[in-house]
């Protein structure tokens, strides 16, 4: 069932919810889903008692798996109080900490109850804490995090604070109280932020772990230090390091009185890794944990290049496998899975082709010759444009998923050609362009339609909006060939 609006803000002292159905869905049914599917694929647990975390406020299909990554290092924490520190996105000078006065949040899950006396205890411990319901009336960045406290730690109250500028003593003070007012109870701190705001991919990729690395060691003064010198680098369209640097301070303060000993990196993505992403303009998304312990992780394997002979079977198996999940996902979830967890030969960069049939009949295949992302990534991505925005055909709908067959074309690089006699059908793809016409056909298309070279030629330069036989003059030929496995081969959905 979905959120009311109408009955929402009639019940009083509960603020509705304003983004459901925008940041993150506004069916229960679905919003529970997402949720769960990204507790189930969130990193391991890798700190011990954890007492605060960072996690992002973006939307789901961009930041809800780090969002989950953040919230996975409190299993086993038995929280019955949750501490929400949100971001001020909505009053420009407001230098205060902004408690939400009402009973509680109400989410599509049903309503998070607010602990009352915490906030008074917290207002009474620091001069710049009171009730305000007009900042959290549109601020996004705690609402985004109750769903996740709903769903892990359905007994727990909640404490929703909008933390107004990243001022240093009024951090410093807040954090002070909070870890006076919590120093018994069986607490959460969730610090809402996101990171870099708006560079391109190879930037964020750059900044980012910097900044993550200063939060990790927990000292304010270095956090500050280390924003103000990426940000005096002045990287083009670099807006801000981290959009909720206030909570964070004020959470590290609050962690290192509550006996937190160590912070850790828990994970980080950006939303040009998302299969819905631009890399040119990007939001950074980290997870922190400070906890009184760490677990030791193995070590990551080192990423290597492709191996001879091409990918093995269980890569083959893993590809279908995302490109299955990302196209589900988006339809019952209104998400994406990130393509992590994959062999370190699928950081490869390759052109790759995504074809969707129904029934055996063509049902969608969109790809990109040249690969300007990490294979895992880039399959997900162009599963998302086969299934949604290939022009030929209406959007996928769910009831088509159990009729669908994915295949995948790995390419390699194309390699000009003299003319059509250098082209072998079956083995080669071909791209073809004359003056501002091209079209591309992949090395199954002729053997599937059964046609001869010139057939094929003929019909890519139709494809390409040109007549039959017009390839023969004036035409440049490349081709290329492709690594072509689908889930028939393995029996179904792998």
């Amino acid at each position: 069932m979905s959120w009311n609006r109408k009955q929402s803000s009639e019940e009083e002292g509960i603020r509705p919810p304003v983004v459901a159905g925008k940041f993150y869905p506004g069916d229960a049914r679905v919003l529970r889903t997402a949720v769960e599917k990204f507790l189930a694929d969130a990193a391991p647990v890798q700190v011990k008692d954890a007492v605060a975390i960072v996690a992002p406020h973006a939307g789901y299909i961009y930041s809800g798996q780090v969002a989950a990554d953040a919230f996975r290092q409190t299993a086993g924490g038995g929280y019955d109080l949750v501490v929400l520190l949100g971001t001020n996105h909505t009053r420009p000078n407001y230098r205060k900490i902004g408690f939400y006065p009402g009973a509680g949040f109400r989410t599509p899950l049903g309503i998070a109850a607010i602990d009352q006396a915490a906030v008074s205890a917290l207002i009474a411990a620091d001069p710049d804490g009171i009730r305000d319901a007009t900042v959290h009336e549109r601020e996004h960045s705690v609402e985004v995090q109750v769903p996740f406290v709903q769903v892990l730690f359905p007994e727990a109250r909640i404490v929703p604070a909008v933390v107004g500028e990243a001022e240093p003593d009024l951090c410093r003070r807040f954090g002070e109280a909070l870890g006076a007012v919590l120093r018994n109870r069986r607490a959460l701190i969730v610090a809402s932020s996101d990171l870099s705001h708006y560079p391109a991919a190879e930037d964020a990729e750059r900044v980012d772990p910097a900044v993550l690395e200063a939060i990790a060691g927990m000292d304010p003064a270095r956090v500050r230090e280390r924003i103000r010198t990426e940000m005096a680098r002045r990287v083009r369209d670099l807006h801000t390091c981290a959009c909720g640097e206030g909570p964070i301070l004020a959470a590290m303060t609050a962690a290192t009185a509550l006996g937190a000993a160590a912070g850790r990196v828990v994970s980080y993505a950006h939303s040009g890794q998302v299969a819905v992403g631009d890399r040119n303009r990007v939001v950074g998304y980290g997870a922190v944990a400070f906890a009184k312990g760490v677990v030791e992780m193995n070590a990551k394997p080192e990423a290597v290049g492709e191996e001879a002979g091409g990918l093995s079977m269980e890569d083959k198996k893993a590809l279908l496998a995302l490109a299955r999940e990302t196209i589900t996902r988006l339809l019952t979830a209104q998400t994406v899975p990130l393509a992590r967890g994959l062999s370190p030969r699928l950081e490869v960069r390759r052109g790759v082709f995504v074809t969707l049939k129904k029934r055996g009949r063509l049902r969608g295949c969109i790809g990109r010759m040249v690969g300007d992302m990490p294979l895992g990534q880039l399959v997900g991505t162009m599963a998302v444009q086969s299934a949604f925005h290939d022009s030929r055909f209406a959007e996928l709908r769910a009831e088509e998923l159990k009729d669908l067959e994915i295949e995948i074309s790995v390419l390699t690089p194309m390699t000009p050609v003299r003319g059509p006699g250098d082209i072998i059908v079956g083995r080669d793809g071909v791209l073809i362009r004359k003056g501002r016409h091209s079209a591309v056909f992949l090395p199954q298309v002729a053997t599937e339609q059964g046609w001869d070279r010139d057939e094929m030629l003929d019909n890519l330069a139709m494809k390409a909006g040109l007549s039959p036989g017009a390839w023969r003059e004036g035409t440049e030929f490349l081709t290329f060939q492709a690594e072509v496995f689908g889930e028939a081969e393995f029996g179904g959905p792998t």
